[in-house]
């Protein structure tokens, strides 16, 4: 394509170049990026470089962006700067609306970070200044990439873990409640299904505690909570509408992207996906600063165990534990970490329309609704009633069982969906994926393993979560008998790529294997 030469551009008053502001529609995942054309005067003039960090001011705002620079005036012409949709929003501006760009100051915490790349021992400041400049956009890709990748290879001691969680809470807002007792419930992840936060948190809700949920979006996963509760209602919530909505009905189900809770977490997020590292001390830091920047004081953590779980041994789950309690406490959380049965999937459905037919399900006492799903859900509850003083040890399971069937969890959970926006769910006509096709056992026997990463990646072949109606439906569990020929479990895919990139999948490697019933993994529970 031949380029028209660029105009030579004009300084401002203050000696800035003013350019024209312009929205890149590219998806950066949380990354805020700056766009040049390569012809343009100002980026010749001033030394930018592809990939450095810059600052963008427009309407008395400021962006720090990772240039990139492009020969294509389709996507930025040479008086425009380009930001991506994320960056974009920040500045709150309309497109073409003057902005200036100027190399951004390296990160003044850089030297705490190659000190660490090196493996020695960082203070709490330097954590501090680290947090703060991640949270600030500061870091770019690689630098980010850097620290994920020394913390996980030189593993933090117990201290600097509590002085990462303490900074990361330190760089974003934090919710005051006004209130005595906040609780809270989280599983660190890597089980498909296992939707409890969305039973437990309408019980205790029901029964009075305040529990402001702020989840996740899917990381590596089929579905996060956030997912799976936007096919019911809306999650993107203004802080203040999610602050009303807990203060009416003492909980809520939203994301928490929009409430700038923790956001250096965010951004590591984001890197750690593609890297696939989730680092104990980055498992611990992540989560507790986001409880803590949530008003909660009291949270039960949930741990699966099993052969292809997050953590797959006991003594793993138990070091695992001491770390969480270790930092907890000294953040001033009353922490009651429970080890689960991580062998296999929970509940039936694995995708956000499936996982919220499920939980529906549970909800409504439905006789269709998976067994293992609820009696999880009341335990994890009653776990979480006993952090109040008037229920005595022991008791939380039984009046978290009598909430749920007397249909006050139901009635909880319809009024915090009408809260939030609701969307008309109806689980007996759930809208499902277009395409479908079947998984079959090979031969008779019983279930003796069910790889939750494989079941999981053939959810996301198939389109979950960004196909909200794909997923896996699961029809055997472990120990149940099969015979040659069973529907193992169902796919559903709305398009046909996905429906083949599944198959494919699947067909070399069900997740499945079916054996005599003695060769069934033993249960890892606390319960």
């Amino acid at each position: 394509m031949k380029l028209s030469p660029c105009p030579p551009v004009e300084h401002g008053a203050d000696g800035r170049v003013p350019l024209k502001l312009r929205r890149v529609a590219i998806d950066t995942w949380r990354e805020n990026v700056a766009y040049l054309h390569r012809d343009c005067d100002l980026y010749r003039a001033e030394g930018f470089q592809a990939l450095n960090k810059v600052e963008v001011r427009a309407n008395g705002r400021k962006v720090l962006a990772t240039l990139n620079v492009t020969l294509d005036p389709r996507i930025v012409k040479c008086d425009e700067i380009g930001l991506s949709m994320d960056a974009f929003a920040q500045l709150g501006v309309e497109p073409g609306h003057p902005a200036t760009i100027e190399q951004a100051e390296p990160p003044a915490s850089i030297a705490a970070l190659h000190r660490k790349i090196g493996g020695e021992r960082l203070t709490r400041e330097e954590f501090h200044a680290i947090a703060r400049d991640i949270a600030e956009h500061r870091y770019s890709k690689i630098e980010l990439s850097a620290f994920v990748v020394a913390t996980h290879a030189s593993e933090l001691d117990r201290e600097e873990v509590y002085f990462l969680t303490e900074g990361m809470i330190a760089a974003g807002q934090r919710l005051d409640w006004r209130e005595r007792l906040v609780v809270d419930k989280h599983c660190i992840g890597g089980i498909p299904g296992n939707r409890t936060s969305m039973l437990v948190v309408p019980i205790v809700a029901a029964h009075g505690l305040v529990c402001p949920k702020t989840s996740s979006r899917a990381i590596t996963s089929p579905a996060g909570t956030a997912d799976t509760m936007e096919v019911l209602a809306e999650v993107e919530l203004p802080i203040e509408r999610l602050q009303e909505i807990v203060r009416a009905h003492r909980a809520c189900l939203a994301w928490g992207g929009t409430a700038q809770l923790s956001p250096a977490d965010d951004v590591l997020i984001a890197v750690e996906r593609p890297l696939s590292l989730d680092s104990p001390a980055q498992m611990v830091a992540s989560i507790l600063s986001k409880k803590v920047a949530a008003g909660s004081n009291h949270l039960v953590l949930d741990i699966p165990v099993g052969p292809t779980a997050k953590v797959r041994s006991m003594p793993e789950a138990q070091r695992l534990r001491r770390l969480f309690e270790y930092v907890a406490r000294r953040l001033g959380i009353s922490i009651d970490v429970v080890i689960t049965d991580g062998r296999q999937p929970i509940g039936q459905g694995i995708g956000p329309v499936l996982e919220a037919r499920d939980v529906m399900r549970v909800l409504q006492n439905h006789p269709l609704a998976p067994i293992d799903l609820r009696q999880k859900a009341l335990r994890l509850a009653g776990r979480l009633l006993e952090c109040d003083p008037d229920i005595r040890g022991g008791d939380g399971y039984s009046i978290a069982r009598d909430i749920l069937d007397s249909g006050r969890a139901l009635e909880k959970m319809m009024a915090l969906i009408e809260a939030q926006g609701a969307r008309g769910f109806d689980p007996e006509r759930a809208p499902l994926a277009r395409h479908r096709f079947e998984v079959t056992a090979p031969r008779d026997g019983v279930v003796t393993g069910i790889d939750n990463l494989q079941i999981a990646r053939i959810a996301r072949l198939a389109g979950a979560p960004k196909v909200a109606g794909a997923g896996v439906d699961l029809m055997r569990k472990l120990g149940e008998p099969v015979r040659a020929g069973d529907v193992l479990y169902h796919v559903y895919a709305e398009y046909p790529a996905d429906v083949e990139f599944a198959r494919e999948a699947s067909a070399r490697a069900s997740g499945y294997t079916i054996g005599a019933p003695h060769e069934v993994p033993q249960v890892y529970v606390e319960f």
